[in-house]
Parts: C-alpha cells; structure tokens; sequence
C-alpha cells in the first residue's frame, strides 16, 4: 500500500486548481422544470410514509408506486437513461441496501436503519467494483460483513458511555482479532464485531487470500492513526492531513477489491485505491461544516472559514477525472461500448463523482466565494437554495422513513425491495 499511495499523492499534485470544464449548463427555467418534478416525488413518497404497509399485497403495491415515481423523477430530472434504471432497479443495486438489513436481521446483528445505509453505501461500492471487475455482482458473505464492521466499530468508538481506556483496549482487541489471533470478546459489542470478522474467515481463509485481512489490517492503522492525530488541539505541524487522509480512503476501497475479485492487477489496484481517495475527498467535502465544528482535521476542514474552499474543490474535480479516466481504461471496461449493463455503470459512476461534489459545495456555501458558487450552480439540475431546503425537509422525515424501511426489512426475502438507492442521486 505505501507505493499505492505514494501514487495517489503525486496524481494529486499534478492536478490543477483551475474550474474544470462540465459541458451541459442548466438555465434558471429548466431548474425550475425539475425542481417541481422533485418535489412531486418527494410528495408521494412522503403519502406513502403516512400508513406504513402491513402485508405482503401492501409492501409490493408501495415499492411499485415508489419504483414509478422514482423512475418518472429519474427521466424527468435526473437524466437518466432506461439502461441506467435497469441497473438501479432490476440490476440489482436497489436490492443490495433491502438484502444487508434483512441478512443483518436475520443473523441478528443490531443494526438502526441509519447503520444499514451506512452500510450499504459500502456495499454499493464493492458490488460496483464486482462489475468493473468482471466478477458477478452479488452481495457476498465477506462483503456484507466488511459493510457492516464499521457502522460497528464507529458506534463503538464514538458512544460517549464507552470511556477512553475502553476504547483504547477494544481497538487494540480489534487489530489483534483482524491479525488472526484468539482473543476473547470483552463485552457483547466485541462478540457481534467478532462474527463479522469470522464471516470473512469463512469466505476467505487466511492462508488462501492473506491479502484480505492485510487490506483490514491498513484500514485498522490508518483508522488508528485518524483517531490519534485527527482531533480538536492536534497541531499542523505533527498531522500529515494529505498523507492520512488518502490512506484511510484509499485502504477502505482496496479493501472492497479484493473482496470483489480474487486478485487484482498492478492497475486495478491503482484505480481502486485512487477510487477510495476520491470518496474519502467527497465524503470530507460533505462534512466539513461538521468537521470544522468538532476540530476534525481534513483539508477541507483545515482550511474551511480561512480561505474559500474554490481551489481545493477544483483540484478535487480534477482528480476525480483522472481516477475516472483510470477506470475506463481497465481491461474489463473495453467491452463498455457493446455492453449496456457496464456503459451504464461507467456513465453512472462519472456521473455521481461530478454531482456530488457540486451538490455538496452547494450545501457548504458559506466556505466558498459567492461567483464559485454561482458558477457552480450553473452545472447542477436544481438550485442549491432548493436542495437545501428539501435537505431539511426530507432530516424532519427521517423517522417516518426509518419507519417504511423497517417494515421492509420485516417482510419475506422474496418479496420485492424498498427502492434504497445510491445516496449520490438524491438530495442528502
């Protein structure tokens, strides 16, 4: 991993802090167009939140009137294409978030609703690489468990009831257990953590696919060092925030690879890591309001409320299209132009890596300069006053969604899924 990531920093410093170039621009009018298709989406799930369904008839009426409105939005405003809602909806990433939290019911692993989309944010991912890959998209056994190990191990580390030399013992319990020790559980927490980490045994001895648990292992030190240096009263001098931070991303996504395939190339690997850097920036992007609160240190945060966050954001783009252009030039991707399952997760892909970012500058608007703002939002299909309005209207409905999803995951495995989908298509 150190010459992985001795690649994605000189791949960051290539790239300019210029604005990119996006192409297609979004009058006021056509904003305008689109936000009223949002917002009639948004109406009729929100009828739906109103009686939660109690049978089977009733939860496969609500996820056909759901799936029609979704895909009315999804042609309406979104821009997507019937092959890009075939891979949604049929092609199975609608039902990968429905799959984990019933799997996790099943196996009884206490899991919120909020931990299940945490989760399968990252099952998304790794099923997404199983594609790009050429491997089978399904959700493995080891793909579940590695999903659902670190809403675990972060709700541990961060409940306020769990003191500070108990953290500090679970997580050297935690590097031991990964490493192939015996060590006993502590406490019911560390047993349930402890049967995730079995589960990826079962799938992948050690002895046969050691590469694995030495991707869990870097996940572990580098989450490591984030808790150690990444807080409130750290000085800049002592915190390598570049080098960290593409660590943790990078080794998250390495992770999800060898899980998606047996083994990876000299470039597959590269792409992945570099994928995982790019979703690490995106994700403290989206934080950073929140991490300059906390005194988290990111280079968003680092700098946030000190100088506009425009150059940085642009760098960020410009990176993403390098890692990007990296995934169309995989082998297993030549094949996109006769293939349509595959062109639309590479249209997908690019997509999402350019509208996220958009989106979240949008929502931290007070960190950037208002003409970077405004140029911004040319690009973006609904106005950022919009989406932060409908942002705050869907947080006051969480509950009632959390609701409609439990009553999901309470139904039959054969019965249709609640379209969850990918986070980057929707406001957050």
């Amino acid at each position: 991993m150190p010459e992985l990531l001795e690649q994605a920093i000189a791949l960051w410093r290539e790239c300019p802090a210029d604005l990119p170039e996006f192409g297609h621009t979004y009058a006021a009018g056509e904003q305008q167009t689109r936000e009223r298709e949002l917002d009639r989406f948004l109406e009729e799930v929100e009828a739906e939140m109103r009686s939660l369904p109690r049978s089977r008839g009733e939860r496969e009426n609500v996820q056909g009137r759901i799936s029609e409105a979704f895909v009315r939005l999804a042609q309406s405003a979104l821009d997507l294409t019937p092959a890009h809602l075939d891979l949604l909806l049929a092609g199975g990433f609608s039902g990968i978030g429905t799959e984990l939290g019933r799997r996790a019911r099943r196996l009884a692993f206490p899991a919120s609703v909020t931990d299940i989309i945490q989760a399968s944010r990252n099952a998304w991912t790794a099923c997404g690489l199983q594609i790009l890959l050429g491997a089978e998209m399904r959700l493995t056994a080891s793909i579940f468990a590695y999903s659902m190990l670190y809403p675990a191990t972060d709700n541990y580390m961060d409940d306020p009831a769990v003191g500070r030399e108990a953290k500090l013992g679970f997580s050297q319990r935690f590097g031991e257990r990964l490493a192939g020790h015996a060590v006993a559980a502590a406490n019911d927490r560390e047993t349930n953590i402890w049967r995730l980490v079995a589960l990826i045994e079962e799938e992948h001895p050690r002895a046969a696919r050691p590469e694995v648990f030495e991707s869990l292992l870097g996940i572990h030190h580098a989450q490591q060092e984030s808790l150690r240096l990444m807080r409130r009263g750290a000085t800049h001098e002592a915190v390598d925030i570049l080098a960290l931070s593409f660590r943790k991303g990078g080794a998250s996504v390495l992770a999800d690879g060898v899980l998606a395939r047996a083994s990876l190339s000299d470039a597959e690997a590269t792409f992945v890591f570099n994928w995982g850097v790019f979703l690490q920036l995106a994700d403290d992007l989206q934080d950073v309001r929140e991490d300059s609160g906390d005194g988290v240190l990111t280079l968003f945060s680092d700098i946030a409320g000190r100088e506009p966050l425009d150059a940085l954001t642009n760098r960020t783009f410009h990176f993403a299209r390098r890692v990007m252009q990296q995934m169309v030039e995989l082998p297993t991707c030549a094949a996109a132009a006769t293939t349509p399952r595959l062109r639309a997760l590479l249209e997908l892909i690019r997509g999402s890596a350019t509208s996220v970012l958009i989106r979240s500058a949008g929502e931290a608007g007070e960190f950037f300069s208002r003409e970077y703002l405004a140029a911004l939002e040319t690009h973006s299909p609904f106005r950022f006053a919009f989406l932060n309005d409908r942002r705050q209207q869907m947080a006051r409905r969480g509950a009632l969604m959390g609701r409609l999803f439990e009553a999901f995951l309470a139904g039959e495995d054969d019965e249709p899924v609640f379209p969850l989908l990918p986070s980057s298509l929707l406001p957050r």
